[in-house]
């Protein structure tokens, strides 16, 4: 885990350290143990290290190939780098180190940057090839590390974080409206725009090259999610063994650390099953919960706090546990902190996440997290069941895209926005990036309720599991920590994509045994809208051995704090003196009169609305940050 940045004229003008160095200062928490640059001519490649493997000086970055052909630099961690070593040295190469780092040196010696393709693990790798002169960026399959470029047609820059682009001298702050209309209608982006004009996200599983004679960025996907393959023939008990054998495989390969690990543990399933693995291969493992007030907490928020459930697990576990209990205050202290580490705004309330890793930080390096087991087995139910009865693609569609609606729908953005911002907008953008999410993928089908559901953890896995990586990756290094995520192994996700959804849905048949295709769509839709505890079944047969019954059955919840109950008490008087005074910002691009009617039937009237009152505060502080300049 690290920091990387880089600057490549291809006007052949020389960089600058200077401005080199300007801008990794901005990612200094990302890499604490350390920085190295390589300055050439028209490039510059620089690194801020967090040592994790192999903590000497033999690590440090950028790192060339012993044939000098190759310098790179790397954050991530690939978890079978000790298995492509030995490869290697079976072709000639010698190694001086324990690194990863130094295995893509030798790799891409050997192979080319193909060799990319082979690594399991999580990466954002920028790699210059000094005899063709070109430049090489390229990140992991399922987009856990980030990695961001802006490109004007003469000068490339690139970094882990986009506050180190926005330093460039030739680089001028604006909002991207598109990014803005699509974060305001799914409190994510789904394409790979970001708020900031002009920058972009490398997108999951892509290398890309840039050479003098490049106009443009052109985007190169090697790997994509295939959900097309299911085994029909599977038996369960086949594939809950399978699950359970590479669940193991996957938490211990990514244990490997030359400094302390320890794991999130939430009081769920999944946190619970990598503790109970991870547990066993280290003395008193660490574990971290972050619990909340609930003293002003009321309705189904009442549960939020899952203390009790990690206790129980961590006392079973024998790890040495410790606790973060957040009351409303916090929201004040920590947002501008959060927006400033996270800078693309992504998905829900996240400010727990902050205190949590914070946390963690004070105790290991290395903390493993949950993450991605729901995207993979069917964890969101009452999801799937809204659309895996419609007709055709039409229909899955019109389904799907209502639901992930998530903020303002479409047909409210005029009252959304400023009358000079909606008219520079395309109110129909957001749906034709929905739809490009599935149309990218020309495998998939939409004739059978499991084809439908299928095409929904597809979507899933593409656009609502990166906001959440992104989230992870942005709070945790603001504190110089790494997350891994073991639901997230190559092997894992092969298998996890091959399961029928007969084994990951245990009530499938029964809601398909309800359809009576003869009844009119719109009559036939309602059946779905019900809510559901289900999902995840075959995990959760695999998983019994691992964790308590109580556990295993579990109502599924999400890791959130209790704002609904919130934003009308303590903190009220703060969500209206950020949104609604004289010196709210954001009301350039957003309508006054809407944030106040939001507010109000939030406050008064008891509409839930504090998903869209945390992204009205989440642009309210960008605006202050990155346009006005406020210093966090």
């Amino acid at each position: 885990m690290c920091g990387i940045v880089g600057i490549f004229n291809l006007n052949k003008e020389a960089v600058y350290r200077d401005e080199l160095k300007t801008m990794t200062s901005q990612i200094a928490h990302r890499g604490p143990d350390g920085q190295g640059y390589y300055v050439k001519k028209n490039i510059g490649l620089a690194h801020k290290r967090l040592a994790i493997l192999d903590t000497s000086d033999k690590g440090a970055q950028p790192m060339g190939s012993k044939e000098g052909r190759w310098i790179v630099v790397f954050n991530g961690c690939i978890y079978n780098f000790s298995e492509l070593k030995q490869e290697l040295k079976t072709k000639g190469h010698t190694f001086v180190s324990e690194t990863d780092t130094e295995v893509i040196c030798e790799g891409l010696s050997a192979y080319g940057t193909s060799f990319f393709e082979r690594l399991n693990g999580m990466f954002a790798i920028a790699a210059w090839d000094t005899q063709e002169e070109e430049l090489y960026l390229s990140r992991d399959r399922f987009g856990i590390k980030p990695l961001y470029y802006w490109f004007n047609g003469k000068t490339l820059c690139f970094s882990s974080e986009i506050k180190a682009i926005i330093k460039h001298s030739d680089y001028k702050i604006d909002v991207d409206l598109n990014a803005l209309n699509e974060y305001f209608t799914f409190q994510n982006v789904f394409s790979y725009n970001t708020l900031f004009k002009g920058v972009t996200m490398l997108p999951p599983a892509n290398t890309v090259k840039i050479d003098k004679a490049s106009t443009f960025v052109r985007h190169n996907s090697w790997w994509d999610y295939d959900f097309t393959k299911t085994d029909e023939e599977m038996s369960f008990d086949y594939a809950k063994t399978e699950t359970k054998k590479l669940f193991e495989q996957a938490v211990t390969r990514q244990m490997i650390a030359d400094v302390p690990v320890g794991s999130y543990l939430s009081g769920g399933m999944d946190s619970g099953s990598i503790t109970a693995v991870a547990s066993k291969q280290v003395d008193r493992l660490s574990t971290f919960t972050c619990g909340f007030d609930m003293s002003e907490v009321t309705g189904r928020e009442a549960n939020f706090d899952e203390r009790r459930d990690a206790e129980l697990m961590a006392n079973h576990f024998k790890t040495e546990h410790f606790e973060q209990v957040m009351n409303a205050g916090d929201l004040r202290w920590s947002l501008p902190k959060l927006v400033y580490h996270l800078e693309d705004l992504r998905v829900g309330m996240s400010y727990p996440n902050y205190y949590i890793s914070r946390l963690a930080s004070k105790f290991v390096k290395v903390c493993l997290q949950g993450t991605g087991g729901d995207e993979l087995f069917g964890g969101y139910p009452w999801r799937y069941y809204k659309v895996f009865d419609a007709l055709d693609q039409q229909e899955f569609f019109d389904q799907y895209y209502d639901f992930w609606q998530r903020l303002v729908l479409d047909k409210d953005k005029k009252e959304l926005f400023t009358q000079e911002i909606f008219d520079q907008i395309d109110i129909n953008e957001p749906r034709k990036v929905f739809e490009r999410v599935f149309t990218f993928n020309d495998k998939l089908k939409y004739d059978t309720p499991e084809q439908h559901i299928n095409n929904s953890l597809y979507f899933e896995i593409k656009t609502f599991l990166p906001g959440l990586f992104l989230v992870g990756d942005k709070l945790a290094m603001a504190h110089g920590l790494e997350e891994r995520f073991p639901f997230m192994d190559n092997d894992l996700v092969d298998f996890a994509m091959k399961v029928p959804v007969k084994h990951k849905l245990g009530n499938l048949k029964k809601e398909i045994a309800q359809i009576d295709e003869n009844k009119l769509s719109n009559e036939k839709k309602t059946l779905s809208y019900r809510e559901y505890d289900d999902g995840k079944n075959v995990l959760r047969k695999a998983m019994l051995d691992f964790i308590p019954d109580s556990i295993i059955n579990r109502k599924k919840q999400g890791f959130s704090a209790p704002d609904e109950s919130w934003y009308r008490g303590e903190n009220a008087k703060y969500v209206e003196e950020l949104l609604l005074s004289e010196n709210t910002m954001s009301t350039k691009y957003i309508n006054k009169e809407y944030i106040c009617k939001i507010v109000k039937e939030h406050i008064e009237d008891h509409i839930n609305h504090r998903l869209l009152i945390w992204s009205f505060m989440n642009f309210e502080w960008w605006c202050k940050i990155f346009l006005n300049g406020e210093k966090v």
